[in-house]
């Protein structure tokens, strides 16, 4: 198959988000949320019910994250400023990056990601917690 003019691959927009990050590792997600840094969850409600959630975390699923916190939008919740730290984590670390470079885009200049996501957050053995499962839903 070939290519149309311009056309990226996934991988290639993947790069590009990430060369304009300072991705942080778990441990300095963490250090940074500690110092003011405010970690936003991204995964869908399945999905932090499936693995858990990183206590403190907000929680503002990929679809909305751009309205949230553009400062000038009118759905932007009460933290959204240009100079917030935010630090942007999925389930894995690919998703993230493409929000948080979004962010960029937006001038949060201070926006970045956490490799390897929530699952290296729990690897690394830092806080989760879980909410039980709703027999209803099960």
């Amino acid at each position: 198959m070939t290519r149309p003019p311009g056309a990226q691959t996934v991988d290639e927009v993947l790069a590009r988000a990430r060369a304009r990050l300072s991705r942080l590792s778990p441990w300095q997600a963490r250090d940074a949320a500690a110092a003011g840094a405010v970690l936003v969850d991204i995964r869908p409600d399945a999905q932090r019910l499936a693995e858990g959630e990183i206590p403190g975390a907000f929680i503002v699923e990929r679809n909305v994250l751009e309205w949230r916190f553009d400062p000038l939008s009118a759905a932007r919740l009460p933290a959204a400023d240009y100079d917030l730290r935010i630090v942007v984590f999925c389930s894995e670390g690919y998703t993230s990056s493409l929000a948080a470079a979004s962010l960029l885009d937006l001038g949060l200049h201070r926006a970045t990601d956490m490799a390897g996501g929530f699952r290296a957050w729990q690897a690394a053995g830092l806080p989760v917690v879980t909410r039980p499962q709703d027999p209803e839903r099960a």
